[in-house]
């Protein structure tokens, strides 16, 4: 074994070395001259190891977080596995998603017709202003929940589990972090501004949750800057900037994936991104229990 550092005998170490063990770092800590020795089994883990210990150490709120981590029950070896009562909210959107896709044969009945931004049986939609009059009329008749409800229509198996895997992934995160409160917040502002931008730009014919997705990812990866607490690869992000780039282009047509929502997943990144820089940080520590 290799001796990396001696510390105090109060310290207590138990955290870090769990999450030694979830990084594979196979290590030894034991008493010597009234303090505590870190040994390590591989010398090249040193440098990262002492450097991760130091700042363990010297961060009150680094060291929280390590002991939140590595104690949570949402953690299994180190990786984000929530369980359906750790994000309660989430799994409701995700189940309305599915009954509704259901119901509406995929968009393809008429019942999907209640659910678009304004009725397209009615209302004309070929130019801006005859969507923003149409969007107006269709307000002012009480149908509020037409800002919220394309994001549960659907028209493929793919399309529904496809979203439904991103926003399980990263809402329960911030539902188990941030509070229910919190993603309730990001959904309903995220859903408004990016049905509402796609609509205005193309029209009422669209659907899905992909929107809140892209919000939810640009709220996460700009909150992270200011308190780590997410878990996702850091190539997620450049992965769905060029995913939208794409949206732009001929090319998932030609793929036959068909017509992307290309305004709804840039409103909603760049809606994520503002209720990121607007809201603050939470500071409170996620909860112990399920919820």
């Amino acid at each position: 074994m290799y001796r990396v550092k001696q510390v105090e005998a109060g310290t207590d170490l138990a955290g870090f070395s769990r999450w030694l063990k979830e990084q594979n770092v196979r290590h030894r800590i034991t008493e010597e001259d009234g303090g505590q020795v870190l040994w390590l089994e591989n010398p090249d883990h040193a440098e990262p190891v002492l450097q991760a210990l130091d700042r363990f150490l010297s961060e009150p709120e680094l060291r929280a977080q390590v002991n939140e981590l590595v104690d949570s029950p949402v953690f299994v070896s180190g990786r984000w596995q929530p369980q359906p009562r750790h994000a309660p909210l989430v799994l409701t959107l995700i189940i309305i998603a599915a009954f509704v896709a259901w119901f509406t044969g995929f968009g393809q009945n008429t019942l999907s017709t209640y659910l678009t931004m304004t009725d397209p049986r009615v209302h004309d939609f070929g130019t801006f202003a005859a969507r923003v009059q149409a969007l107006l009329a269709t307000l002012g008749n009480g149908e509020i929940w037409r800002l919220l409800s394309p994001d549960f229509l659907h028209f493929s198996w793919m399309h529904i589990i496809f979203n439904s895997v991103m926003l399980w992934f990263l809402g329960s995160q911030i539902e188990w972090f941030d509070g229910r409160q919190r993603l309730l917040v990001l959904f309903i502002v995220v859903s408004v501004l990016s049905n509402g931008f796609q609509y205005l730009m193309s029209g009422p014919l669209f659907g899905g949750l992909s929107g809140v997705v892209y919000g939810i990812l640009g709220y996460c990866w700009l909150s992270q800057r200011w308190r780590p607490r997410f878990q996702f690869p850091p190539a997620l992000i450049t992965f769905a900037v060029a995913w939208m780039a794409l949206g732009y282009t001929p090319l998932s047509e030609i793929l036959g994936l068909g017509r992307m929502a290309n305004e709804a997943h840039l409103g909603g990144f760049l809606a994520g991104l503002a209720l990121a820089l607007i809201l603050p940080v939470p500071k409170k520590a996620p909860p112990k229990g399920g919820a």
